[in-house]
């Protein structure tokens, strides 16, 4: 056994082995229909194990490069035999390689819960008779707390989305128009229901109820849940169906919300392109991406005196936990304004 000390890096996902295949396409069928995981978080926890079997199997040096025949390395196994044989000091070795090479915390903490799972799994399903990976801890996490907009900032990235809608409807193009349309709905909707982009992405026309003012968004697990949005967000919308998206749609275009410029559904990395450039429109924040918004949102809604549960719901956590970080930056927004206002601070 060698010792973790001389543990090597996690290299780059590589294609799967036929000899592991088996193993690994029964477990993702367990993650994806009964621990009901999304597509995402399935391919993330088979690339982690896939890199796990490599580090062990010794056929990766410390750039993550195949292993040079000089290199201090274990006797090559194969996948079915790291999977057998795999006990603590295997993975402890393997996250001591990782975190040696700089890997951050999260990325840490979720590559052992991808193993916790598997191990498990392969106990319940008789293919080991322990599990090794009991008494393996993930690391602490760093406690970083993610950047938000102050309000006014929220106002000012809004009333520029409305401002461009404006300039382009005073102009000739008429495609420059709808897109202007577009991401103003876009970025109303998300900062009006704290949504992940990927959420917004998967709308269709008829998940929104304009009436009752609410739309009903499919998250993490293929669960769903009905959000609701206020009148700026309304009129976006409204702007946006009636005027920009019939300009873009196409006969295949289908039932989607959000077009592209070409008229297909608006894909995750365009969404995340018209949130970048709206954040750096403003100049004076460090928030950046579709998920700044949704911090945001869920720290306005504390501020302005929501209960944390009700947060939860609106954003589709399935742990109270996780909603619980924006209660610190709340906080800290609170100190700060202390520390600012109060003649004692």
């Amino acid at each position: 056994m060698a010792p973790s000390s001389s543990a090597r890096p996690v290299p780059a996902p590589r294609a799967p082995s036929p000899r592991d295949t088996a193993w690994l396409e029964a477990f993702e069928e367990h993650l994806r229909h009964e621990r009901n995981r999304s597509p995402q978080t399935a391919r993330a926890y088979l690339a982690d194990l896939r890199a796990l079997i490599d580090h062990v199997a010794g056929t990766t040096d410390t750039s993550g490069s195949p292993a040079a025949d000089d290199a201090p390395v274990r006797r090559t196994r194969s996948a079915p035999d790291v999977l057998a044989e795999l006990d603590i000091e295997d993975l402890r070795g393997w996250l001591a390689a990782m975190s040696g090479a700089g890997l951050a915390r999260a990325t840490l903490a979720r590559r052992v819960a991808a193993v916790r799972t598997f191990t498990a799994w392969l106990r319940r399903e008789g293919l080991r008779s322990d599990d090794p990976a009991l008494r393996l801890r993930s690391p602490r996490p760093e406690g970083t707390l993610p950047h938000v907009l102050q309000e006014q900032q929220a106002t000012r990235l809004l009333v520029a989305a409305q401002e461009r809608v404006d300039a382009a409807a005073a102009g000739d193009d008429p495609a420059a128009h709808a897109l202007a349309l577009r991401d103003a709905a876009l970025l109303e909707l998300l900062y009006a229901t704290g949504a992940r982009v990927a959420e917004l992405s998967a709308l269709d026309v008829d998940d929104l109820e304009a009436g009752r003012g609410v739309v009903r968004l499919t998250g993490k697990g293929d669960r769903q849940r009905t959000v609701p949005y206020g009148a700026p967000a309304g009129r976006a919308l409204q702007a946006w169906q009636r005027l920009g998206r019939p300009r873009l749609a196409r006969p295949d275009s289908g039932p989607a919300l959000f077009l592209g410029a070409r008229g297909g559904r608006l894909g995750v990395r365009q969404a995340r392109t018209v949130v970048d450039r709206a954040l750096e429109g403003l100049g004076d924040t460090a928030a950046r991406g579709p998920h700044a918004l949704r911090h945001t949102a869920a720290t306005h809604l504390l501020d302005g005196g929501a209960d944390l549960r009700s947060v939860q719901e609106l954003l589709g956590h399935a742990s109270l936990r996780t909603t619980q970080v924006y209660t610190h930056v709340s906080i800290d927004r609170l100190r700060e304004g202390y520390r600012q206002a109060h003649p004692r601070a």
